[in-house]
């Protein structure tokens, strides 16, 4: 049989459960029509490439990122770093900036929680430092900010606005009026107030960029988690990659969802997605997944706890009940369409697979729910076994294994959560052995220089939970040791199969993707160096040297 490329001598990590190593493979159309050893490759016809032993394993699968929000975040201006130690400090030096820069319309700071060493920042006092112009200030971790007077009024925010969800995403107030602080998807409006000016143009720029990164690290596929409280951006730019699949010019599968914030729009939302499925469904551009923000994050304390927080004794709130997903699941699975759910707290989780089980119970044998947990920071013990039992896919992002992006995550989370829980965060090995599906992603929202979209950054801080001298980040991103438990590191081929076949299992194309057999995809990367024997430190400084999507060479 004629072939479009013959491989020899190699050594082929396939992904594939039954037979894991291969030495040759052919490639025909765009598939794989055989993978094996070199005695197989008499039966095909064509020039034959000999590797010298080079090192080939499936194209990854991201399964968790925000290509669409980082499309935001490419035009958007974050603000002045505020690096004080007071309240006092920090208004001071954002009223100096303000007046040695007179005439904007709107001033942006970006500003850890912390700067105010414990006291609230109100838009009273942002209106004295900025009485004539709109004023924002960004929390650090982009999921909650505080705004002036006039942001509030050009949103038309009163007294009277409503949380979006009490407890999670909601307005602060202060003897019934606002403050200008708000939470999670109350603030993100306001934070993207202009994201419908860009252009095709400006969309198409940074699509690109992200394109080009996602060949450079040879990542074949993704999922799209979505951009909250704008699935009208999100529909241009899936509009914008399913044109470049019709053209042939989009070297990523792209796997979408419709976003998901409050009940309020549930309706709105399960109407949404089902009108995605049938706009975008090109060879390459689909969508068939509602995403559910459940709730928040650890450091502002928006992520759900069953147990509460040990410095201020709130354990936040979930955006939904369990009987409310299932209701969700209910029609999700009468439509063939699947779920996947932020979930950072313990209880955010909990309350998802509560409501797994309560459709399967209702459903029985007619449930087909994929259905997606992604961050899983903490965990309660009850509920670890819990995924492999109800089918529930456990996506955990590695490169924040090591605790934090810099100091030491060791003392630092204990005042949030107590030390126990502290100490056995992202328990991703114990929700492998207990036969759960385990997935990898890098949810990263900045484009910037992709740096942190590295699946092999991602493997190195799952196998080690540290970022030391020998990982590919700055001087000041170090960690000061492994971050505890030492049980919950991975190895290599775990971080390979999270990012190839249990990736294409968690989106439903396993069939064609995630592993290099007979018949799938011919998606793969040739690399010079063996990373199954490859050293864990450092690990993230390797590249592939030739990344091929459908059998042709796209780098």
């Amino acid at each position: 049989m004629k072939a479009d490329k013959i491989i020899k001598n190699a050594r082929i990590f396939t992904a594939d459960k039954k037979h894991s190593k291969a030495t040759a493979l052919v490639v025909k159309d765009g598939k794989f029509i055989y993978v094996g050893d070199e005695s197989g490759l008499k039966a095909y016809e064509g020039d034959i490439i000999d590797l010298g032993g080079k090192f080939i394993m499936p194209g990854l699968i991201d399964s968790h990122v925000h290509v669409t929000t980082g499309v935001g975040f490419e035009y958007l201006d974050l603000g002045v770093p505020v690096m004080c130690s007071t309240k006092k400090e920090c208004l001071a030096f954002m009223a100096d900036w303000i007046q040695k820069n007179p005439g904007l319309k709107r001033y942006r700071f970006m500003m850890e929680r912390t700067c105010l060493a414990g006291e609230d920042l109100t838009k009273d006092e942002l209106d004295a430092i900025c009485p004539d112009a709109e004023m924002l200030v960004l929390e650090g971790e982009v999921h909650s900010n505080w705004v002036n007077s006039r942001i509030l009024a050009a949103h038309g925010i009163t007294d009277a606005t409503p949380d979006p969800v009490p407890g999670l995403a909601y307005f602060v107030r202060k003897d019934g009026h606002m403050t200008g602080n708000s939470f999670e998807t109350a603030s993100w409006p306001m934070l993207f107030d202009g994201i419908n000016d860009l252009t095709d143009e400006q969309i198409s720029t940074a699509v690109l960029r992200w394109l080009d990164s996602s060949i450079k690290y040879g990542v074949s596929c993704v999922f799209d988690a979505g951009f909250p409280e704008h699935n009208g951006m999100n529909e241009r730019i899936y509009e914008y990659l399913q044109d470049l699949d019709k053209q042939g010019k989009l070297p990523v599968y792209v796997d979408g969802c419709y976003v998901l914030t409050q009940p309020a729009k549930m309706r709105e939302a399960l109407d949404g997605v089902k009108r995605f499925r049938e706009k975008f469904n090109t060879e390459h551009m689909k969508v068939h997944t509602l995403k559910i923000f459940m709730d928040g994050t650890l450091k502002i304390e928006t992520a759900a706890m069953v147990t509460p927080y040990v410095d201020t004794g709130v354990t936040g709130a979930t955006a939904f009940n369990a009987e409310q997903v299932a209701e969700i699941l209910k029609e999700l699975n009468e439509e063939g369409l699947d779920l996947h759910v932020h979930t950072v707290g313990e209880a955010s989780s909990r309350v998802v697979l509560d409501g797994v089980e309560l459709a399967r119970k209702a459903l029985g044998d007619k449930y087909r729910v994929k259905v997606t947990c992604a961050h899983l920071w903490v965990q309660d013990d009850a509920d670890l076994d819990r995924f492999a039992k109800l089918g529930v896919t456990a996506n955990f992002t590695p490169w924040w294994h090591s605790g934090n992006v810099g100091g030491n995550p060791i003392e630092y989370w204990p005042t949030f959560i107590g030390e126990k829980r502290a100490h056995s965060m992202f328990r991703c090995k114990t929700m492998w052995d207990s036969g759960a599906l385990v997935t990898w992603s890098s949810d990263e929202v900045f484009y910037g220089d992709f740096r942190n979209w590295s699946p092999y950054l991602a493997m190195e801080i799952g196998m080690t939970r540290w970022i030391n001298e020998k990982t590919r980040f700055d001087e000041y991103s170090r960690t000061v040791a492994p971050f505890p438990p030492a049980s919950e590191r991975m190895n290599i081929e775990e971080m390979i199969i999270g990012y190839t076949i249990n990736g294409a299992k968690q989106l439903g194309i396993e069939a064609a993707k995630g592993s290099i057999e007979a018949g799938k995809d011919a998606d793969f990367l040739v690399f010079d160096k063996d990373l199954l024997t490859a050293e864990h430190e450092g690990f993230s400084y390797n590249m592939p040297k030739e990344v091929y999507f459908g059998g042709k060479k796209v780098n």
